[in-house]
């Protein structure tokens, strides 16, 4: 299976790559990027150095369409909404890993969010993305959109036991911590290592 991933020079991007180079039903055919076109992947992931050779291009819906079978978007939140929906009328499979699709009303968006969501016909169309609970319904999506880290870790420490019966839902406390990358390569003085390091932030 071609793959293509949009958004592979950031974190998230970064680690699907390196994934995927090692997954043997997999070939990382593209990886796109705003800021590095032309550049190495290796040299804004030196760790990928002597796995690839791929360089990052410009965004092509149309090129990106012809050569993957399946399309990855690694972008920060609020930015996937027009990438997927391109992909998405383009008959093309995506796993997107931002928040955009996420949510199936669009009202939550404007609530956890702030802004408001310009494709709410398509929400419906995704997949919420954890393998362990929707196997079968991911096989067969279109769209498949991944949980943050938060919710994944917290739905799949909780689903057994509240499934088996093992303890009072109406008490469930989850204190959840994201170490420093979580806010992405890109980011502001506060949300990087050496002005977080020993801090807890509530947001």
């Amino acid at each position: 299976m071609k793959v293509g991933i949009v958004g592979a020079s950031g974190y998230v991007g970064g680690e699907v790559v390196r994934l995927l180079l090692s997954h043997p039903e997999a070939e990382v055919s593209m990886v796109t990027s705003t800021k590095h076109v032309g550049e190495y992947l290796h040299r804004i992931h030196p760790s990928l150095k002597g796995f690839t050779e791929l360089t990052f291009s410009e965004l092509d819906y149309d090129k990106m369409s012809d050569n993957c079978d399946l399309v990855f978007t690694a972008v920060p939140h609020g930015t996937a909404t027009e990438i997927v929906k391109a992909f998405y009328d383009r008959g093309m499979k995506i796993i997107d890993l931002s928040a955009d699709y996420r949510l199936h009303n669009p009202e939550d968006y404007t609530k956890w969010y702030g802004w408001e969501h310009p494709h709410p016909d398509y929400l419906s169309k995704s997949v919420f993305g954890v393998p362990e609970l929707h196997r079968d319904k991911i096989k067969n999506a279109q769209l498949v959109s991944c949980p943050g880290c938060m919710a994944v870790t917290s739905t799949l420490a909780l689903y057994p036991l509240i499934k088996n019966d093992l303890i009072d839902t109406d008490h469930i406390v989850v204190d959840s911590k994201i170490g420093s990358s979580g806010a992405g390569a890109g980011g502001t003085s506060g949300t990087q290592h050496a002005m977080r390091a020993g801090v807890i932030r509530p947001y």
